[in-house]
């Protein structure tokens, strides 16, 4: 496995433009759906970074595999590059470059700042955290307090002015998942990182993060164990849990289904929680690969309020690792899986539908 930097010279491909028609969609799925610019990339990433910075939508990192991805032996690349989306753009600028290659960390959008947290490469894991920003059509990137220790494949998400971060993997052949819970208030950045008490449950990776009025929540995800051939093996979980910084850890209901790497963080919708896509376990041992028929596409809905979930119809595509992006009055989800060892440069745009709002009074 080795890391690569994106060519200069990548062409572009053909964007398609937000109002695709998704006749197929499920009537009765909450959102609207429609594909902005693709990125360019023929293959399209796995977990970059993603947030806004004063209203450019920026995609940066990931890893993809670029050759034959069916065989038994494949390689997997991480890269450097780094996208910028400006609203009603047909095309993405390219150009900037991050630190390293580097993907599967974690991303939030706060203060006009993309902030990256953790990550890893084909040798190795970082705790190392920065910030992007775009500031007069140049990409800016500064230092932020590293992570207690190495980390990616985890989930956070921002309540207030304090980012969380649950959980992942401190080394590429970990056989166990991390149950670390860290705090970082963004007005007492000198203070660097609080570790707190971690929910009660199993360690985990790839949870989906959420945030709802005063609490943080976690959902789902993976822990490991060392199979027979000392390779880590993925038990999928269904557990959920929320988090109140004055109350503490409490368990809520579990989810219908494992929801393994959904997009993260978990999007609002009429006061509830949505879990998009992810990963149920189900097709685990589908072969051949080149034929599997992708994830999930059932709309998880949690509503705070009353501990309970249900189904909100389903959506046009299939995705785990992805984040999930607030952006000009909806969301992005900018690449991804679509199954396994394959992804997409196609990045979706999805907002409530206007049937779909609550009666003005």
């Amino acid at each position: 496995m080795v890391n690569r930097s994106m060519p200069s010279h990548t062409p572009l491909l053909t964007p398609l433009l937000v109002g695709v028609s998704l006749a197929s969609c499920a009537a009765h799925a909450p959102l609207e759906w429609s594909q902005l610019p693709p990125l360019p990339d023929a293959e399209g990433f796995a977990s970059p970074f993603a947030g806004v910075s004063y209203g450019a939508l920026i995609v940066g990192g990931g890893a993809n595999i670029p050759e034959d991805k069916w065989t038994e032996v494949f390689t997997k690349v991480w890269y450097d590059s780094v996208f910028v989306l400006h609203p009603g753009a047909l095309e993405w600028s390219t150009g900037p470059k991050l630190p390293r290659a580097l993907g599967y960390g974690v991303s939030i959008t706060a203060a006009d700042s993309v902030l990256c947290f953790g990550g890893s490469d084909s040798t190795r894991h970082y705790p190392d955290s920065f910030r992007m920003q775009w500031v007069a059509d140049k990409l800016e990137i500064s230092p932020l307090p590293a992570l207690p220790r190495p980390c990616a494949n985890a989930c956070g998400a921002l309540l207030g002015r304090v980012i969380y971060i649950a959980g992942g993997t401190e080394t590429p052949a970990s056989t166990t998942a991390l149950s670390s819970f860290w705090a970082l208030d963004l007005d007492q950045l000198s203070q660097g990182w609080k570790e707190l008490e971690p929910w009660p449950g199993p360690a985990r990776m790839l949870s989906t993060a959420g945030v709802s009025g005063e609490a943080f929540y976690l959902f789902s995800g993976a822990s490991l164990k060392a199979g027979p051939d000392a390779k880590p093996v993925r038990t999928y979980l269904k557990d959920a849990y929320r988090f109140h910084p004055k109350q503490g850890w409490s368990r809520i209901s579990d989810l219908p289904r494992a929801a393994v790497a959904a997009p993260s963080p978990a999007p609002s919708s009429m006061g509830t929680l949505l879990i998009l896509s992810g990963d149920d376990g189900a097709n685990l041992d589908f072969r051949p690969l080149d034929r599997h028929p992708g994830f999930p596409r059932t709309v998880l809905a949690y509503d705070p309020t009353t501990d309970t979930w249900s189904k909100q119809g389903d959506i046009p595509l299939s995705r785990v690792t992805v984040p999930a992006v607030r952006w000009n009055k909806g969301f992005v989800l900018p690449n991804g899986e679509v199954r396994p060892r394959e992804r997409t440069p196609q990045v979706w745009f999805a907002r409530e539908k206007p049937e779909a709002a609550p009666p003005k009074k």
